[in-house]
């Protein structure tokens, strides 16, 4: 494997990881801070950690040509998609969210294909298929029954939309600018966008405990500043495609990390479901 390989690898896992870790925090975060509340403070917290290292490295400007599509992909993907995903993880559990956002891949599978031009190599959509599988697996062994019809489930549906509508546009910016510039200018477009939360943001922190304003920093500096700069890095020098596919491995994930913060025990059936998650994201990063 190619050193870029390797390296955009490592990136993607470190996003999966910390995307995962995402889950959690929102879901207990939620708990005291409204969905656009909680998504304005998570990106004004990654918006300045991500900001102060521009201002230390001062990377190139953005091209004029490309803020229509920056400011899409930080309306939908940063903002959008954080108050949809925050909004349903009040109605459903963090691991089933996580399994429903992850119709997500697909969206971007079928977008890049036309969009970008990536095609649809036989490879992708197999291991998707086995992927998504596990995700379906996870989500019969998890829920409680009723999920199709209920509005969680919708609102899950809805984010992996705007997620990946959001990834397809950042992928061409990724080709004239940095990866530090791109999330950090998305993050800050979405934290403007949220800006009608601000007086919602500002009295619910101070009735809010420690641990949920502790989680919306954590949020914030890790799965936002760190995880979508990962993820920008590795986009950059990979497909869309097969990049997304390898967020079939934030659900076993979630499930696991809410049974250890959120005390909620896996079901048996989640477990065979997460191993076809992870042979499928690897059947997906194959060139065919």
């Amino acid at each position: 494997m190619a050193r870029d390989d390797v390296l955009a690898l490592a990136a993607a896992l470190v996003t999966v990881v910390l995307w995962a870790s995402a889950f959690i925090g929102i879901r207990a975060a939620g708990e005291h801070l409204s969905p656009g509340a909680l998504t304005l403070g998570r990106l004004a917290v990654g918006s300045l950690v991500l900001g102060a290292i521009v201002l230390a490295r001062r990377p190139p400007r953005l091209p004029r040509a490309d803020l229509p599509a920056l400011v899409a992909c930080g309306v939908l993907w940063f903002g959008l998609y954080s108050v949809l995903l925050n909004e349903a993880e009040r109605r459903i559990d963090a691991g089933t969210a996580a399994m429903l956002v992850n119709v997500g891949p697909i969206f971007i599978a079928l977008l890049a294909g036309v969009a970008l031009r990536e095609g649809f190599p036989r490879t992708l959509f197999t291991g998707s298929a086995i992927a998504f599988a596990g995700v379906v697996l996870i989500g019969v062994a998890t829920s409680e029954g009723g999920l199709d019809a209920s509005w969680g489930a919708v609102l899950c549906v809805l984010a992996a939309a705007a997620y990946a509508a959001g990834v397809v546009l950042q992928k061409p910016l990724l080709r004239r600018s940095s990866a530090l510039t791109v999330t950090w200018a998305a993050c800050t477009v979405g934290a403007v966008a949220c800006l009608p939360f601000a007086p919602t943001l500002v009295r619910e922190l101070g009735a809010a405990p420690g641990s949920s304003v502790a989680w919306t920093v954590y949020l914030g500096a890790l799965p936002t500043a760190v995880a979508f700069t990962t993820w920008a890095y590795a986009l950059a020098r990979t497909s869309a495609g097969r990049l997304g596919v390898t967020t079939y491995l934030v659900p076993p994930l979630v499930v696991a990390m809410g049974w250890l913060v959120l005390d909620e025990t896996p079901p048996l059936l989640a477990i065979p479901g997460g191993v076809l998650c992870i042979v499928g994201a690897t059947l997906a990063r194959r060139r065919s």
